[in-house]
């Protein structure tokens, strides 16, 4: 039986309450992201995506509706909120404006210091990061400015894994990189997930990154939520995603351009083995 390890429950935000300005920001959200899932979050700039992802370690507090962290409402006791933001962990967007101390080993070490964790502890943790986000020790002591974007992204990431967090929450890790540096992000991303087990939601605009990596896609539209299902069937509705003014992978809009030109194709088609495949199906239906 799946256990659920973050919930929400009717959940509501909104910014600038109760002026002229209010804007409802996430409206009526109830979904349930099960423990060792890797869960994509999609959707156009303003449909609540970071605004939904800051309530999942209590950054942001909900208008009302509830945010449930193994079971538990993790504002029940407003002097534990800390903790749950030690077992949520959320790399922001662009995390490398965020590194600030003399030493990449300072900067990764930040958090679990704060965790109050030993200096044996800690210096066992960094290492572990540095060499899992594919960096050498020597990076230990340069200064984190000193590095490439690329690099720079890698140990904001390892900043984060380094508390250990039940939940690895990434916004926008790809953003701002080259092809290389985001295939690179995408396999540090699934191989950490696959080695610790961990729970990881990772927010995009490429539906083609989350489509090579995640086991579950979440799509936000207008402040609500529009799908939360298996990548398959959220593709199947291919048409919708794009009316929502989604950018779907390009394999997808090729046969979704065939089904609108009569050929009996599925559209919920997103990597190359299943393209062949339901290319070689209609040619031999073709041919019958």
């Amino acid at each position: 039986m799946s256990v659920a390890i973050l919930e929400t429950k009717d959940l509501n935000h909104a910014y600038s309450k109760g002026t002229a300005h209010e804007i409802a920001a996430i409206e009526n959200i109830n979904l349930s992201i099960e423990e060792g899932e890797l869960v994509g979050i999609i959707g156009h700039t303003g449909s609540g995506k970071s605004t939904l992802i800051q309530h999942f370690n209590g950054i942001l507090k909900p208008s009302s509706g509830t945010v449930l962290l193994d079971g538990e409402d993790i504002w029940k006791d407003k002097t534990k909120i800390r903790n749950v933001r030690f077992k949520v962990g959320l790399c922001f967007q662009y995390p490398e404006y965020q590194l600030f101390e003399e030493t990449v080993y300072k900067d990764i070490a930040f958090g679990p210091k704060n965790m109050g964790l030993s200096a044996e502890e800690i210096d066992k943790k960094v290492r572990q990061v540095i060499s899992f986000v594919g960096l050498s020790e020597d990076y230990l002591e340069k200064s984190p400015f000193d590095l490439s974007g690329g690099e720079k992204r890698r140990v904001a990431i390892a900043g984060v894994m380094a508390m250990e967090p039940r939940v690895l929450i990434l916004d926008e890790p790809c953003a701002g990189l080259d092809p290389k540096g985001r295939n690179t992000i995408l396999q540090l991303v699934t191989d950490y997930q696959k080695k610790t087990g961990s729970t990881v939601v990772v927010i995009s605009h490429s539906m083609e990154d989350i489509s090579k990596i995640a086991s579950k896609i979440l799509v936000m539209n207008k402040s609500r939520l529009a799908y939360y299902d298996s990548v398959d069937n959220v593709f199947s509705n291919a048409a919708e995603l794009k009316e929502m003014g989604l950018n779907i992978p390009s394999i997808t809009q090729l046969f979704l351009n065939l089904r609108n030109r009569g050929y009996d194709v599925k559209t919920n088609i997103y990597t190359l083995e299943e393209a062949k495949k339901e290319l070689l199906r209609l040619f031999s239906k073709e041919e019958k």
